[in-house]
């Protein structure tokens, strides 16, 4: 099945910005909560299933050595038609 992207925002932002979008996007989860992406005209919202997969994914893209990009990636997923019940592969842990 082709992929939609339903919403995409891309900016640089400072370690304290970042930190403060991931903090709403962890109170809505943990208040059961629907979240809202807006940017400029564009804006998505999604209402997580109580127990969606959970992907945590570090990266390291382009050649080896000094000009390489290094990312990390948290991605919540579900089926929109499934009730949210995932299998899990092992108890991630993030110091």
């Amino acid at each position: 099945m082709p992929e939609e992207v339903l919403f995409k925002s891309e900016s640089n932002q400072s370690r304290e910005e970042i930190a403060s979008y991931l903090r709403k996007v962890a109170d809505n989860l943990e208040g059961g909560n629907a979240i809202s992406l807006t940017a400029g005209s564009e804006s998505v919202t999604l209402n997580p299933p109580a127990r969606p997969t959970f992907e945590v994914k570090a990266e390291r893209e382009g050649p080896a050595g000094n000009m390489s990009e290094l990312s990390v990636e948290f991605e919540l997923e579900w089926d929109e038609n499934a009730s949210g019940e995932s299998s899990e592969s092992g108890q991630l842990e993030i110091e």
